[in-house]
């Protein structure tokens, strides 16, 4: 059967890169249904309600700030070891259409733990509807994909496996998620060490959570716990900060 050839765009390059390097990271799964009732309730109170994106990178990286091992990275060079990131830094993945052409490309969210909640959510706001020119990180990705094969690989294999740059180029934690476009359980691949995926709300007022983790960096029990901390830590530190923003006006009823 005689099909066409079609050239890759930069796009999918970028696709491509980071697909190959993620084929090496011995990635391991855990999913758990979170129980998020104290949260919807508060979302459901908000004036300007932030987005599930927005509450998980916050949540994750609050648990982060306690848990040193989801701040930790394996870095190759100049030898093998796990490398400890003073903060979070969240790569967000972010549904676009550039140029008549569907793609996903990260936004950086440094610190999230240390900022307003409105402030992440602004920021992924941003990344999906500022032009992608005028979203710095997403200039940075593309002057790198645009580099020559040699050079591409290059710059990849420093971001990759200098701890230090690891934090700049690839975040600490990823959050990747499809609920906007019907849920279902998403297991993304990415260099690591540490992907959040999420489903839709459930009519029990659950949400089924995904955890991919580089398994060099730790094991099962540990991710666990976090299951069990990020729940708590939607259902109060992130809804008490939905409900500090402000209630919905209660309209009166004329009598």
């Amino acid at each position: 059967m005689r099909g066409k050839p079609k050239n890759i765009s930069l796009r999918r390059r970028l696709i491509c890169d980071l697909m190959r390097a993620s084929m090496d990271v011995p990635f391991v799964s855990l999913s758990r249904s979170l129980n998020v009732r104290p949260l919807l309730e508060a979302r459901a109170g908000a004036v300007a309600p932030a987005g599930w994106a927005a509450m998980f990178v916050k949540a994750f990286a609050l648990v982060a700030r306690e848990e040193p091992i989801l701040r930790t990275v394996y870095a190759k060079w100049p030898w093998p070891a796990l490398y400890e990131l003073p903060k979070s830094v969240a790569l967000v993945a972010i549904a676009r259409v550039d140029e008549g052409e569907e793609c996903v490309i990260p936004q950086r969210i440094a610190a999230p733990e240390a900022l307003p909640l409105a402030a992440v959510d602004a920021e992924i706001r941003r990344a999906k509807t500022a032009p992608i020119q005028d979203v710095p990180m997403f200039r940075k990705i593309m002057r790198a994909t645009r580099l020559p094969y040699p050079l591409r690989r290059l710059s990849w294999a420093v971001g990759l496996n200098f701890g230090r740059q690891r934090g700049n180029w690839f975040g600490s934690f990823a959050v990747s998620s499809v609920a906007a476009y019907g849920g279902g359980e998403l297991h993304p691949i990415t260099p690591g060490p540490f992907i959040v995926s999420y489903g839709l709300v459930e009519a029990d007022q659950t949400i089924h959570v995904v955890i991919r983790w580089d398994h060099r960096v730790t094991d099962a029990a540990p991710i666990a716990r976090v299951l069990t901390r990020l729940e708590q830590a939607l259902n109060t530190e992130i809804a008490a900060e939905l409900r500090a923003a402000g209630s919905k006006p209660i309209r009166a009823v004329g009598t």
